[in-house]
């Protein structure tokens, strides 16, 4: 959740955020249903996050779902029970819609006065990833699969530590699904946003608490992605939840966001990624700050 003051002049100001994790998307990618346990799950974060807003006296709530309600055969059921029960009116958005809007609030934390700075945003969610290319804030190409964190896990790394032959099949697999990624060029600033990447910052920095004011801006080199990797694809699941950087309901999942990671960056020639830990909350508040200023 992002609760800001937003200006027409073009910028937002922060008052409050809140990170929780709904898991929507499990068992998603095999039933095509979203569970009940998931959906009240997601009702009683939608439920505190409301009280919060009425806290802060806020004008407008928008609320947006991705991959695994766009996948889900009864999504419609799942957004009538939220709005009915909690009055949040919620809208899928395609793949491009998303892609379009993280990497609209991805860059806007780090365009300076070179405002026609080429970008490339990578967003790795539990269902899709999404690559956006484009300058400044404009996104000029957009990317969607159906590979996820959560997606990959349920359908190959299915345990902690993965056998090796289910860690060669996601590599395999992973290769094919992002084969038509392009190359990036020299100029080109790949950002990656989401739990995957905040997590390896934190990692990265040692962070007993996550600090976003680290985290945003830090650089990660393949090499120290893929030394991470080694380090953690051995690890059991509790080995992995007693590192202080790897939050509740995200232990699991790791992994296979961090194999996604590796085979893009391979893919599209990156050496280094940028963390950012804005995304698609940002582009969702600055969406409403152009239909403000219409």
């Amino acid at each position: 959740m992002l609760i800001a003051d937003i200006h027409p002049g073009g910028w937002l100001y922060v008052v409050h955020e809140e990170h929780e994790i709904a898991r929507l998307g499990r068992g998603v990618d095999q039933r095509k249903r979203i569970s009940p346990e998931s959906i009240e799950r997601a009702a009683s974060i939608l439920s505190r996050y409301k009280t919060i807003s009425e806290w802060y006296d806020v004008d407008r709530i928008i609320a947006c779902a991705t991959s695994a309600v766009r996948d889900a055969s009864n999504r419609d059921e799942f957004l009538r029970e939220i709005e009915e029960r909690i009055g949040i009116t919620i809208s899928v958005i395609d793949g491009k819609k998303e892609a379009e809007l993280t990497y609209l609030g991805a860059v806007s934390g780090l365009l300076g006065a070179d405002t026609g700075q080429p970008f490339a945003v990578l967003d790795i969610g539990g269902g899709s990833t999404e690559l956006t290319i484009g300058k400044g804030r404009l996104p000029k190409s957009k990317m969607s699969v159906d590979m996820g964190c959560v997606r990959l896990t349920e359908r190959i790394l299915k345990t902690s530590p993965p056998t090796r032959g289910a860690f060669k099949e996601a590599e395999f697999l992973l290769a094919d699904t992002f084969k038509n990624y392009p190359q990036l060029d020299d100029a080109t600033r790949l950002v990656g946003v989401a739990g995957t990447m905040t997590t390896l910052a934190s990692l990265d920095l040692k962070l007993t608490t996550f600090d976003r004011h680290k985290v945003a801006g830090h650089n990660l080199t393949l090499t120290r992605v893929e030394e991470l990797l080694d380090e953690l694809c051995s690890k059991s699941l509790d080995e992995l939840r007693a590192y202080p950087q790897i939050l509740e309901g995200r232990g699991d999942v790791l992994l296979a966001g961090i194999l996604i990671l590796v085979t893009v960056m391979r893919q599209v020639g990156a050496k280094r990624i940028t963390v950012s830990d804005r995304g698609l909350r940002y582009g969702l508040a600055l969406q409403a700050i152009s239909h403000t200023k219409r």
